[in-house]
Parts: C-alpha cells; structure tokens; sequence
C-alpha cells in the first residue's frame, strides 16, 4: 500500500473519506441554486438565442492571450461592467479560478493580505500561492481588523466575502470600507453568495450598500444564484490589465468558450427580471428562522439563505444527515477538514422554490427522537 492509499484509509478511519455523490430526488436544501435559475426555461431559452450571436467555434481554441480572445468576449465583458458600474471586467472559467489567479497576482513582496479568518478555500489558496505577507482577523470582527491594519506597514490589501459560506453571516461591509479608507487599505470582496440575490437587480451586496467606488476589486461568481457557470473580477481598468499580465490562472488557462460568454450574457439580462424569486426566497428565509428558533439545536446567527445546525464530529453529523436523506430531504453535512473540529455541521441552502411546507417537514425530521 502507497502513502496516498494509506491517507485514504486513513480518512475513512477519521469518518474524512468523501465521495461524489448522487442524491436521489429529494427536496432541496442543499444546492447553490438560489432563485432557480439553474432549472429555469426561460433562461436556458435566453442563452440558445444569445448563443446564436456568439462566434462559431465551439471551444476557445487558447487562452485569452493567444487566440482565445474576441470582439463579441469583450463585449459581454462590458456589459458585466455596466451592470457592476465599473470600469473593468474580466472573465475567468470558474470562481475558484478568478479568486486563485486575483488574489496570487496581488500577493507580492511589499503587500500585506489581511484576510476575514472564515474566507473561502479558494481565497486561502490565492494567498498560499502568493509571496506578501498574511495576516488573519477574527471573523466579521471590525475591532480586530483595525488592530490588525495598525500592525502593517506598506501596501495593505483586505479580504472579506459579503456573504460567508459556511456560515451564513453576512459581512459587516460598510464598517469594514470606512476602516479600510482610515487605514489606506484596498478591499477585496468575494461577491459569490451574494450576487443576484442582494442589491437592485441582483447587483450583489457591495452595489446594495453603494460601495462601488470604495471597493477594488468584486469577484463575480456565477455557478451559485446566476445558475450558470464562471466568474468575473471587477473593478477598475487598470486591474484588469494588471490581471492581464500577471494571473496565472487566466494566462495559462483556456479562455471560456463563446457558449460560456453567451451564458453570461443571457443570464444578464434576465437577471432585473427575478424579482418574484427575491422575493420568494425573502420570504423561505423568514419562515425558516421563524422555525429555527422554535428548535433547539445549536444554530448559527445567520439572516441569508445559508443556514448551518452545528452538530459536533464528523460521524455525528453525517448519521443526522443520513436521517434527512433517508426521509427525503438533501441536505449535506459539512465535516472538519472543510470546517474545524467541534463545528460540524448540516448546512441547509434555501431557495425561491422551497415551500413553507417542506420547511415544516425538515423541522420534524430534525425534532423527532433519534
């Protein structure tokens, strides 16, 4: 047995070991797709016509810098911009990719990366991958943050999500911003769980707050609420030519094909017209905490679509899990390494679509004797 092998025994011994799963149909607690728009007709209707003024080819033939880019890539990239009300977008394959080759590129030698200690995995690695300094502040914690930029000399880049994954909370922006000015530091914010469920038109948390001007950079997430796939970084013109000439993870990455541009765009403009499912997924939310605080189980503050129950070590978790599934409600636990030890969870996601009705049924799953 090789040393990779024993790791994987090992992870099964510690209760680790993941899977690729294939849930049966169920009720949906669990996916990313926020107002529908992954299932929605109407919107996959909007990309096949979208699709037909986009070029030929069916692959991007190479990346942006060779041959992968063109007019009609550009074009969308600007109609990104506008939405945004900024200067620049570029557009990268995934988020994991954007938040990767953003956050290593600006991770030099004089810089300072003074991060939310919850951001996401991506996030993490776009700073291992860098060579600046890091520095971690306590979650959402605004006195912390501070302390920590009074320790810093030199160029100071902040990273916050609007929106925290794992959690649920919502990022105490504006505060963050007014420190961020005091201390002349840059503001990164991972708009992922954010976007098109906050701000006018789905414009995400930093545009709701009007921030655009005092915020840098905006990673732009699409596989969550937008239902599609990709991510686009935001700002001003000169960070998109900066990422030109030093993301790594756009310059030696296959540019998205012009199906994937056509997807965006088309998501754009029917992005203004989900109001009605704002305003559903509004109302699933209040209903569901109105639900949560008649249970008695250890519930994380959480006022958005992500809702976690923290149910400690990873067997634990994963049996209360099982319980759902086995009624069929999909709901996935979210064991340590993803979160840390004590903190296991069930993480429920909750969706325009969901029904007053389903959350009734989760909840006596969840309080019937085990």
């Amino acid at each position: 047995m090789n040393s990779y092998q024993k790791a994987l025994e090992k992870r099964e011994e510690q209760h680790l070991l993941r899977h690729l799963p294939l849930l049966s149909e169920g009720i949906d607690f669990y996916s990313n797709d926020y107002l529908g728009f992954a299932q929605s007709q109407e919107l996959k209707k909007q990309i096949e016509f979208e699709a037909q003024k986009a070029p030929l080819s069916n692959g991007a033939t190479g990346s942006r810098l060779l041959s992968g880019n063109s007019e009609y890539a550009e074009t969308v990239e600007n109609q990104v911009a506008a939405f945004h009300n900024v200067e620049a977008a570029l557009t990268y394959s995934s988020g994991y990719t954007a938040n990767l080759g953003l956050i290593s590129c600006l991770a030099v030698r004089d810089t300072t990366l003074v991060t939310d200690a919850l951001i996401h995995a991506s996030l993490i690695d776009g700073v291992r991958l860098g060579c600046s300094k890091k520095v971690r502040f306590r979650h959402n914690d605004i006195n912390d943050l501070e302390a920590q930029l009074k320790k810093v000399n030199g160029q100071k880049v902040v990273v916050v999500e609007s929106v925290y994954s794992m959690d649920g909370d919502i990022c105490p922006l504006q505060q963050a911003v007014e420190i961020c000015r005091e201390n002349d530091a840059m503001v990164i914010v991972d708009e992922a769980h954010s976007i098109g469920i906050f701000g006018y038109n789905g414009n995400g948390m930093t545009q709701e707050l009007g921030l655009e001007d005092a915020v840098t950079a905006r990673i732009i997430t699409y596989g969550k609420a937008p239902g599609i796939h990709g991510a686009a970084v935001v700002g001003p013109q000169w960070l998109k030519d900066y990422q030109t000439n030093f993301s790594r993870s756009l310059i030696f990455s296959t540019a998205p094909s012009p199906h994937q541009f056509a997807s965006i765009s088309a998501m754009y403009s029917y992005l203004p017209k989900a109001d009605k499912q704002r305003n559903e997924l509004k109302e699933i939310i209040r209903y569901f905490i109105e639900k949560r605080s008649e249970h008695d189980g250890e519930w994380l503050p959480s006022n958005a679509h992500i809702q976690s129950l923290i149910i400690p070590g990873n067997l634990q978790v994963t049996k209360r899990a099982n319980k759902l599934m086995a009624a069929g409600i999909n709901a996935l636990p979210i064991r340590r390494p993803s979160v840390p030890k004590g903190r296991e969870r069930i993480r429920f996601c909750l969706h325009a679509y969901n029904t007053k009705e389903e959350i009734d049924k989760l909840f006596n799953v969840l309080c019937a004797k085990r």
